[in-house]
């Protein structure tokens, strides 16, 4: 089997959340149990930092993974879900798994998966596990997929915890409060490890101080841990960060939500310093953080590209994302704004287009995945909140028709779903 039946089969054969949504959830840990039980439990050889949240998470990820690829550790680094290429979720020091080494991990245990039947996430957890084992990473960063106590990745024993905020998203599997959310992210935390909580809000706070409580692990909020502020900003998003002591850098993420992932990942590495369980310098944690994408590879989050029409790439798909953007958007000065979205079948639509502005224009669309919403029905459904703008069935043809009406000093988000973004960039 080559990597291209490899993937083929992972895709077609097994349910894939990402692309049919709450079918594909599995509710408890029993498949991907056995099937590192099968494996001989790679995960039990693993140093793994675990990391849950609604938003935020993918970046910290990121972050925390440059900063130990930094400081010379080999650093295995697992997210998801991808953009444009599958090997985008299992990395070592920002290089891709290989073809080879995927194709081989589904030739040789064909038989044990077609007897187990793994979802497709089981599959690339495990996948993820095993070669970081066999690649004898010295630290693996983790990343939930979804919720937390039911994530497959749910299996580890960590050596810090992470959970980055809580907001609206996934409600239909979730729970249908902030409350119960918390509760489903609040289950990666495990008896005796330290989990820190990036933003400290009423809602939560005591779900997550209980849940460590009953598992004798200490908690720490980011905002307690350390004091991080902006210095000065501009259109791109933070422009420099500074520390508590004086330390200071410019980010290399951009956009108005990354100040809350910079102080969470600072956090984490605080903690894993005070523990004695990391060593980290400063000088290299700057380095780091000011060369996010060159250690760890991330794309797809904010990205502002200048010109006579500025374009804005921005992955938010849920109510805080939408509400970050949004409140970025009414601080800057375009003539006119072009706005292209499109959303999954199972978004809470009222929660993200109560926030979007009535005086831009509009251009809705749906990505090539099953659990896109029908752009028609979002045009209509929008329509109740005044924004006005027309359907397109594909991405790339909203893109085009919102670059053929923008104008010098105009600008264009494309926004509303992962899978948008994927289309684009």
């Amino acid at each position: 089997m080559n990597y291209t039946e490899a993937l083929n089969y992972m895709y077609n054969q097994l349910p894939m959340f990402h692309r049919i949504g709450k079918e594909a959830f599995k509710k408890d840990l029993t498949n991907i149990r056995e099937l590192c039980n099968y494996l001989e439990h790679p995960e039990e050889k693993l140093r793994c930092i675990h990391i849950a949240g609604t938003n935020g998470k993918g970046s910290v990820s990121h972050m925390l993974a440059a900063v130990l690829t930094a400081h010379g550790f080999k650093t295995g680094l697992y997210v998801s879900p991808h953009y444009r290429d599958f090997r985008e979720r299992i990395k070592i020091n920002g290089s891709y798994i290989s073809k080879k080494y995927v194709s081989n991990f589904i030739s040789s245990n064909i038989d044990f998966l077609e007897h187990l039947k793994p979802s497709f996430f089981e599959m690339t957890v495990a996948l993820a596990f095993k070669y970081f084992k066999d690649q004898e990473v010295d630290y693996a960063i983790i990343e939930t997929g979804l919720g937390g106590r039911l994530d497959s990745t749910n299996i580890i024993n960590p050596l810090l915890s992470i959970i980055t905020n809580i907001s609206w998203d996934h409600s239909d599997m979730l729970g249908d409060s902030l409350e119960k959310i918390a509760r489903e992210k609040a289950g990666i935390i495990k008896k005796l490890v330290p989990v820190i909580i990036g933003r400290k809000q009423k809602e939560t706070l005591d779900v997550f101080k209980e849940y460590a409580q009953s598992c004798k692990s200490n908690i720490f909020f980011a905002e307690d841990v350390v004091e991080m502020k902006q210095v000065n900003e501009n259109k791109e998003g933070n422009n420099l960060i500074q520390i508590e002591g004086g330390f200071k850098f410019t980010p290399d993420l951009k956009g108005p939500y990354q100040l809350e992932n910079y102080r969470t990942s600072f956090a984490a590495i605080n903690i894993l310093q005070k523990l004695k369980i990391i060593p980290i310098d400063l000088v290299k944690v700057k380095d780091a953080f000011e060369n996010v994408k060159l250690y760890s590879e991330i794309i797809g989050r904010w990205e502002l590209r200048k010109g006579d029409v500025d374009e804005l790439f921005d992955s938010a798909h849920n109510e805080d994302g939408i509400r970050q953007l949004a409140t970025w958007l009414s601080k800057e000065k375009y003539n006119k704004v072009h706005i292209v979205c499109g959303f999954v079948k199972e978004k809470d639509l009222h929660k993200v287009l109560i926030q979007l502005p009535i005086s831009a224009q509009y251009y809705f669309t749906q990505a090539k995945i099953p659990r896109a919403l029908d752009s028609q029905i979002l045009c209509e459904e929008a329509a109740n909140y005044k924004l006005i703008g027309r359907a397109f069935r594909t991405v790339r043809g909203a893109l085009k028709a919102a670059r053929n009406n923008a104008t010098k000093g105009d600008l264009i988000i494309v926004t509303g779903s992962i899978f948008i973004i994927a289309e684009i960039i």
